[in-house]
């Protein structure tokens, strides 16, 4: 059996801590055999590299199928209209939307990520998955405005959906609501009906201010938007609390659920979803926020109450690429109390568990296979992500 043995100046630990004078043997597979002390091997059999080693990323939501939409949707729009240009100008010849997909996927993959989780509305990006190096959580998105007369229909389409996908060694798929604004109760309940035990949800959450105004008052842009593309709102009672706790009150605690953007969750509603759901992961997606709404999420809200965060890219149609280290390179602009090390276990470890894939990813461990990414970090930066940190994947 073929060996290879890999070195730095530090290894992410699995608890989130650097290594030193340690090394990584896998073999020819990339399963890691073992991770021992440098000094019981010579030099000559170890690929040594300045700089630190740190398992595959985990770009924990993304929209594989609108990667053909990059460039088209101006920045800075905010959420109701991002989301009218989408539904206006997603469509284009076949050849162009698989040629995008294909291209997203090896950029993925060239950038050091391992797995995704990836909202599909349609079957374009099926045939990339199942051929795909990288692992895919698909979730299914399905939606009703809040119209009863569209939730059987919608439910039926993303059945048929769901159905049309086959999976690669290793992935996973579920149906989920899209977000609490365009999923009624009869939709939730449906979705909950359906849900094996080893599903996991995934739900956008809270990513503009209006979204809890159209629950606690009944008045809200949202309200408009769907006024306007012919939508009888006036059914809709509002709740007179927040969007993310109307959504809780629609889920089962025991599903593994990943709330998605979070930019206007606050510590009351962290503290409530906590505690209402026995696993609960909030993914954020830096750079999209900033595209869309020019706003990021409280994080040390989050870090205050141990939440499990993770990192996404969301599309290329909000974003512009598709990297988990350009994500941290963001927070470590805007945010710079963040510290590397934190961020590199949100974009590794925490992703791999939000998606259930920690039995083979997430951390440099014997007996995974969570591939192996060279990060050129230094001490003069005192081992932080800066703009000119650079990934390269090993395995």
């Amino acid at each position: 059996m073929k060996k290879s043995i890999f070195s730095a100046d530090r290894i992410l630990s699995p608890d989130g801590y650097w290594l030193e004078n340690q090394v990584i043997i896998t073999d020819e597979s990339g399963s890691i055999l073992d991770i021992a002390d440098r000094g019981t091997f010579d030099s000559s059999e170890i690929d040594h590299r300045p700089g630190a080693l740190v398992p595959g990323f985990i770009n924990a939501h993304c929209h594989l199928e609108l990667s053909h939409m990059k460039g088209m949707i101006p920045t800075g729009t905010g959420l109701v209209p991002f989301i009218k240009t989408v539904v206006s100008q997603r469509d284009a010849r076949t050849e162009v939307i698989l040629a995008a997909i294909e291209e997203a996927n090896r950029e993925m993959h060239e950038s050091g990520i391992v797995a995704v989780g990836d909202i599909s509305n349609v079957t374009d990006s099926f045939h990339e998955k199942k051929n795909s190096e990288l692992r895919y959580y698909t979730f299914i998105e399905v939606f009703d405005f809040m119209q009863k007369q569209l939730t059987g229909e919608a439910f039926r389409k993303a059945k048929e959906i769901f159905h049309k996908l086959e999976l690669a060694p290793g992935d996973a798929k579920a149906i989920v609501p899209h977000a609490p604004y365009s999923v009624s109760p009869d939709l939730f309940q449906g979705i909950m009906e359906a849900i094996q035990v080893s599903d996991r949800m995934s739900i956008h959450n809270q990513e503009l201010i209006d979204e809890d105004r159209m629950f606690q008052t009944g008045k809200s842009s949202l309200i408009d938007f769907f006024e306007s593309a012919g939508f009888d709102m006036s059914s809709f009672v509002a709740t007179g609390e927040t969007s993310l706790r109307y959504a809780l009150s629609q889920l089962q605690r025991s599903t593994p659920t990943l709330f998605v953007h979070n930019t206007q969750t606050q510590k009351e509603d962290i503290a409530y979803a906590q505690q209402a759901l026995d696993q609960i992961y909030w993914i954020s997606c830096p750079n999209a926020n900033l595209y869309i709404e020019n706003q990021l999420p409280d994080y040390h809200a989050f870090i205050e109450q141990n939440a499990c965060l993770a990192l996404g890219t969301d599309s290329l149609a909000s974003n512009w690429q598709l990297s988990i280290l350009e994500e941290m390179k963001t927070l470590r602009r805007y945010k710079s109390g963040l510290p590397s090390l934190q961020l590199l276990t949100w974009g590794t470890r925490n992703g791999a568990i939000a998606l259930g894939f920690e039995d083979e990813l997430g951390t440099l461990e014997k007996g995974k296979r969570p591939g192996i990414v060279h990060l050129n970090l230094n001490p003069v930066d005192e081992w932080e992500i800066t703009s000119a940190t650079k990934a390269e994947r090993l395995i």
